[in-house]
């Protein structure tokens, strides 16, 4: 008896027509959830829902074109240097989480200073619990979209992605295959659920950077242990020890292991617990004055 699961599932929602589909509702779906995680996180802050509006919008499209320019340089340069048309049919596939993470940290700096005046751990403590679960959604996304497949395994959870690309098959059949989308997607409910729990229920939103820290400590461990079940998405990756998305990450896990780990210097919290006890409309009518 053949343990494993066939999955024949369809990103299709209206046969024959690749848009829309079921990858980018989940993704939607994602940022609708993050969105209202983040409202009340706000609510409790009494930050006005108008600043939550200016927020969501940086947020979408710094993950929309971080993550496709992540894709484009990454991972594929050498097909889009030949076709720079091609970079703007997000579409038709190719988002990198990396891509994503690296412009919504120069995004969410120039929020953090321009937008509300606050230190910019503020934002990234309390954005990456919304990210965390907008990126479980998203790699559901890729689950149904057959990609980002895993290596073959005997286990009898192991999927037979009916609909993979065509160099995944070997001799000519689909395989049973880690699910390593799924395997990624619970490791980021996991995150969720850790970082909604520090938010809500330790002093851990009054220190800046230990939420944030955490949040890269869980997301890109998970990234980087996963990888080695996953199928290479460049040419190199099957010949280098680590492949690309495990190089990328470890500066992410670096990062985060530093500032759960650093003594915060007592001016910086001092700025920092002074920056949330400030009502935001203050802060914005304190710069208008100054200036």
């Amino acid at each position: 008896m053949i343990l494993g699961i066939d999955w024949t599932i369809s990103s299709e929602l209206i046969e024959g027509r690749s848009t829309p589909n079921l990858y980018g509702l989940l993704f939607v779906s994602g940022l609708v959830i993050g969105y209202f995680v983040i409202r009340r996180m706000f609510r409790s802050e009494r930050i006005p829902d108008s600043v939550l509006d200016k927020l969501l919008i940086y947020v979408v499209l710094a993950t929309i074109v971080g993550a496709r320019l992540g894709h484009v340089f990454f991972y594929d340069w050498d097909y889009y240097k030949d076709h720079p048309g091609d970079i703007i049919k997000v579409w038709e596939g190719g988002l990198a989480s990396h891509g994503a993470a690296i412009m919504l940290l120069i995004v969410l700096y120039y929020f953090s200073k321009k937008v509300v005046n606050r230190p910019v751990f503020w934002i990234l403590d309390r954005i990456v619990a919304p990210i965390a679960i907008a990126g479980c959604c998203i790699r559901l996304g890729n689950l149904v979209n057959h990609e980002i497949i895993g290596t073959p395994t005997d286990l009898p959870w192991g999927f037979r992605f009916m609909n993979e690309e065509e160099k995944y098959l070997i001799n000519g059949e689909h395989v049973y295959r880690h699910p390593s989308q799924l395997y990624e997607a619970l490791c980021y409910l996991f995150s969720f659920i850790v970082l909604f729990r520090m938010y809500w229920k330790t002093k851990a939103k009054e220190m800046p950077g230990r939420i944030f820290g955490m949040f890269l400590v869980l997301i890109w461990t998970a990234r980087f242990l996963i990888e080695f079940i996953k199928e290479g998405q460049t040419e190199r990756d099957d010949t280098w020890a680590l492949n690309t998305g495990q190089l990328l990450s470890i500066p992410f896990i670096l990062l985060g292991i530093y500032l759960l780990i650093r003594k915060i210097p007592q001016k910086e919290q001092d700025r920092f617990t002074q920056a949330l006890q400030t009502p935001i409309e203050s802060t914005k009518k304190q710069e208008k004055t100054q200036a």
